[in-house]
């Protein structure tokens, strides 16, 4: 331990709020660890889909179907062309998030904001090295419902992180207003 942190007051001394110190902070480690499996899965189904899904449909269940297509737009493939503005702004998110990730707390947190980052990394991924070229690359495509817009492994853990973590800061401010 640093001489600097065996010096420092308590935080309750400098002013800052004692209950929220006790919040259990979401681990980098574990963020990282769950963002680089998410990514990973996403790249690894990708390239299923790529040599599995060339010129077939596969029909699983229901309206469930495996059907490879690619997007070089943003979500449900519109503004097409707008990728490279696109991949920007991704990036711009995921390292705000990384950021602020120590706003955060709990196991929910920590889940969530590895979904949101791994899948925003693994379409970046395609952004920047699929074809057509680098930094234009199309986003690939592959989990078809038939009536919902084609998405992927990180699409699904974008949207899961996103609903999680809303879900989560609205239980944390309805508790902070019941507290009032």
């Amino acid at each position: 331990m640093r001489t600097n942190e065996l010096r420092r007051k308590p935080l309750a001394c400098r002013g800052g709020d004692p209950v929220a110190a006790l919040r259990k902070v979401p681990s980098s480690n574990a963020i990282a660890l769950i963002s680089i499996s998410v990514a990973v899965l996403d790249q690894l189904t990708k390239w299923w889909a790529v040599n599995a899904l060339d010129d077939r449909t596969i029909g699983i269940i229901w309206k469930l179907q495996f059907h490879l297509t690619s997007n070089t737009g943003f979500a449900f493939s519109t503004g097409q062309g707008l990728g490279p503005v696109l991949g920007v702004v991704a990036l711009g998110v995921v390292v705000v998030l990384w950021k602020i990730r120590v706003r955060f707390s709990g196991p929910l947190s920590t889940l969530a904001l590895g979904f949101i980052l791994g899948g925003a990394s693994g379409n970046l991924l395609d952004r920047a090295f699929r074809a057509p070229r680098w930094g234009r690359g199309a986003v690939v495509d592959f989990i078809d419902l038939q009536f919902w817009p084609v998405f992927n492994i990180a699409d699904s853990a974008i949207v899961i992180g996103v609903i999680v973590l809303s879900l989560r800061l609205w239980i944390d401010q309805r508790e902070g207003e019941n507290i009032a």
